[in-house]
């Protein structure tokens, strides 16, 4: 996972696991910037002025093969903008940010405004129809153009020390995570309910023996992320599941597993 900071100096150093983590599989750069993507309908669009001066602006937007989907005037700036020069970014942080905003998930997709044609047209304007039901007072008025903003680069931050790139083909061939977003309840019931299991787990299958606690931070369909407490300092762990699976219901069956597996190592 790539870096976008130089040495850390003084900051607090994290204890390295002492045993092989069992499975360290995790989504995608670009399964985590389309998971973002899917998140909201809401964004900060950066176009070029005429005199190549940058203008961010508030934007709703769909999705269509997860590329976005605007839909903008020609009397506002960010319109006239397009229309000179399609190239383009949005700004798009996930909701339910944490306390510290930048703990928070955001995503940067880059490229090229285009506007659609045909049956494509069709489908972009179904798709931020969609997304944004509102739009149906506007999108057919006469100044409203829809446009699809053909991705070439995803910058997608998950937070503190977890950043990646991922390629315009990448992004493409990615899909949104199922769990991320509904995962919120099933994560509460672990940390109050299975405190003993996350902490079995961390120390069996996380690579952390001398853990002293544990407490689950995320779920995805591949595993869960645990914050780990040891005599060493505090660490995040990965414990991916026996098999990923594909709907939040069958998320209570994989860690059952997990705690088994577990408990018989």
């Amino acid at each position: 996972m790539a870096l976008d900071h130089g040495d850390p100096g003084d900051a607090p150093s994290t204890p390295p696991p002492l045993t092989p983590i069992a499975i360290t599989t995790r989504p995608t750069p670009a399964d985590e910037a389309r998971t973002v993507a899917a998140a909201t309908n809401t964004a900060t669009l950066a176009t070029l002025t005429a005199d190549g001066g940058p203008w961010a602006s508030f934007v709703t937007y769909g999705l269509l093969a997860g590329q976005p989907v605007l839909c903008v005037s020609r009397l506002a700036e960010h319109g006239r903008n397009l229309a000179g020069d399609p190239r383009a970014s949005v700004s798009i942080v996930a909701p339910d940010l944490p306390s510290d905003p930048l703990a928070g998930t955001r995503l940067t997709l880059a490229g090229v405004a285009e506007r659609p044609t045909g049956e494509e047209a069709v489908a972009a304007r179904e798709a931020h129809l969609a997304a944004v039901p509102s739009a149906k007072h506007y999108i057919d008025f006469s100044d409203f153009t829809v446009w699809v903003l053909r991705v070439q680069r995803a910058r997608w931050v998950g937070g503190y020390g977890r950043m990646d790139s991922a390629t315009a083909d990448e992004y493409a061939a990615a899909t949104a995570d199922p769990i991320i977003p509904s995962a919120a309840r099933a994560i509460s019931h672990l940390n109050d309910d299975h405190a003993d299991a996350l902490l079995d787990m961390a120390r069996a299958r996380g690579g952390y023996p001398d853990a002293t606690g544990a407490v689950c931070e995320r779920a995805d369909r591949y595993g869960l992320d645990l914050r780990v407490s040891t005599p060493r300092g505090v660490a995040v762990t990965r414990i991916g599941y026996l098999a990923p699976i594909d709907s939040i219901a069958e998320l209570r069956a994989a860690t059952v597993d997990l705690t088994r597996a577990a408990r018989e190592a």
